[in-house]
This record gives structure tokens, sequence and C-alpha cells, in this order.
């Protein structure tokens, strides 16, 4: 069993910068591919970024290329996403992933364990 608790969500002003955490539970968690996730109002859910288990694998969202930059850390069992230069569109509640395979995939179906939520609003 896995679990994902994910922080630093929260209210920025567009243009500014978040750091949100997952910190997951495991002794395998270096074997896990991670991922993130939004879903905005009325909206589907949507891959944001996702990171293979060693790190050497990485995909993002078109819209957040260059702004956004996922990553991870073995030893600590965390996942980070790093979100600068935010815009309003941005705004949605952020879910990290884990996948319990190494290997890199984007569509949600393919990750086993989710976490709860942070939200991440983007005022204009």
């Amino acid at each position: 069993q896995v679990q994902l608790a994910e922080s630093g969500g929260g209210l920025v002003q567009a243009g500014g910068s978040l750091r949100l955490s997952c910190a997951a539970s495991g002794r395998t968690f270096s074997n896990y591919a991670m991922g993130w996730f939004r879903q905005a109002p009325g909206k589907e859910r949507e891959s944001v970024a996702a990171i293979s288990w060693s790190g050497g694998n990485i995909y993002y969202l078109d819209s957040v290329k260059g702004r956004f930059t996922i990553s991870r850390d073995n030893v600590q069992n965390m996942a980070f996403l790093q979100m600068n230069s935010l815009k309003p569109e941005d705004t949605a509640v952020y879910y990290c992933a884990a996948r319990t395979q190494p290997g890199l995939r984007v569509a949600g179906s393919f990750y086993n364990y989710w976490g709860q939520g942070t939200q991440v609003t983007v005022s204009s």
C-alpha cells in the first residue's frame, strides 16, 4: 500500500511561483513512476507532468513546458512540482499519483495510487 500526501498549494498572483511536494510512503518508492495531474472545475483531469523512477524520462503538458519542473528525491521518498510564471488558467486541484512500475506513463489510468489533492489558485 502506498500513501501520498500533497502540500504546497495556495493562492498566488499571476506570474508568481509555487512548489508542490508529494510525500510518499512505501519501501519501494524508487521503483515507482510519479505523476502530477490537475483538475479544474468543469474540466477533465489532465496530466501535467510525469517522471520515471530514475528521473531519466520526463513528460510535460505542452502548456506548462518551460514553466513547470518535475523532480523527485528517492532517498526522501518525495516528488516535487516547481511551478513558475503561473497563469490564471493553471488554477486547479493538483494531485500526485504513483505508478507501481518504473516506466513513465502519461494517462491517469496507469497510476495506482493518488493523493487527496492540493488547491492551486492563480489570481489575475
